[in-house]
């Protein structure tokens, strides 16, 4: 899946635990009011805190209506959205998009 022309592409670091949920909502704030990609090829491991960072972030993008969707998910990040019943994160972008 590419990114739209005026998306922003983010790359999800190798490891999304308690010590990257800070980081990760920081960035992804920055990012707020635009379309955004994020590339989850590089996610080795991801936890549950950086999964509700994630999934708050895609409701955030649906209200303000521009696209959210992850690209490339690797095997871990696929593995882990399924284990934790949030396969909806990488099965289609948003339905409100108005970008």
């Amino acid at each position: 899946m590419d990114p739209a022309p005026n998306d922003f592409t983010m790359t999800l670091p190798p490891v999304l635990d308690l010590a990257a949920a800070g980081p990760l909502q920081t960035a992804l704030l920055g990012l707020r009011g635009k379309p955004a990609t994020l590339d989850a090829s590089e996610v080795q491991r991801m936890g549950g805190l950086c999964l509700q960072v994630l999934l708050a972030a895609r409701t955030a993008w649906a209200t303000d209506g521009h696209g959210f969707r992850v690209a490339q998910p690797s095997p871990a990040f696929t593995e882990a959205t399924q284990l934790m019943a949030a396969d909806l994160l990488i099965e289609q972008p948003n339905a409100m998009e108005r970008t």
